[in-house]
């Protein structure tokens, strides 16, 4: 039986250097007209609720078309740019190698449980050289929920589709770094386990509930311990 593994991607294997807050206002000037006073929490969160809570706080109704039209150019404005993710951004320390490791197994599949738009977890890995240890069709997005526990479930009927083998609650497992990646595990049915390299620290993620918490990614051993004993 496979494992599936389901990546968070921002603050958890990339930092994207502050490229997300930009593009989110650029975005919202050229859509709504104005500049945003303020832009939605981001931590944890889908686009499609960043979005929205960005929209309403503006009193701009978040209608369907309007959600979708800014998620499209979201998409856009970060292939237009994604040269300056690697310029701006990296890689967390020890990412890349826990990737490679889990990915020399013929018992894990990994894929992305993320905020992201399909479009732009796609974007980042591929500006990072991540893209190759991801099966990005087994995975579940920031534009396919507004909130994060469905994703789960979301991502293992695709993962169960895809490779024609069951994933459920017993062989899924999440990595995160805020307590709604945490939240979205113990709901939409997963193991979980959090890395501390983002801004929620070890202590709180414990008290979110999160079975195994590293400080990073950089002891891989004890990162695929943690990952195949959840």
């Amino acid at each position: 039986m496979r494992t599936l593994v389901l990546w968070d991607i921002d603050h958890t294997l990339i930092n994207a250097g502050g490229l997300s807050g930009e593009i989110y206002a650029s975005v919202f000037h050229r859509l709504i007209g104005r500049a945003p006073a303020k832009i939605a929490a981001m931590a944890g969160r889908t686009d499609r609720a960043i979005t929205a809570e960005t929209l309403d706080h503006h009193g701009v109704p978040p209608t369907p078309s309007l959600t979708s039209s800014f998620l499209d150019a979201l998409a856009l404005a970060f292939e237009a740019r994604r040269a300056e993710l690697p310029a701006r951004g990296h890689v967390l320390p020890g990412a890349r190698a826990a990737l490679e490791a889990l990915a020399a197994r013929t018992d894990v599949v990994q894929s992305a449980l993320t905020g992201n738009t399909r479009r732009i977890a796609e974007c980042k890995l591929t500006a990072f050289g991540l893209t190759d240890f991801f099966a990005l069709d087994a995975g579940a997005y920031g534009d396919d929920a507004l909130e994060r526990p469905p994703l789960v479930k979301l991502a293992q009927h695709r993962a169960s589709r895809q490779y024609g083998e069951q994933f459920t609650a017993s062989n899924t497992v999440l990595i995160g770094d805020t307590p709604h990646d945490v939240r979205a595990a113990h709901e939409g049915g997963a193991h979980v386990v959090a890395v501390a390299t983002g801004a929620t620290p070890a202590a709180a993620l414990r008290l979110s509930g999160a079975e195994a918490v590293l400080p990073d990614l950089t002891e891989t051993d004890a990162v695929l311990t943690a990952i195949l004993r959840a």
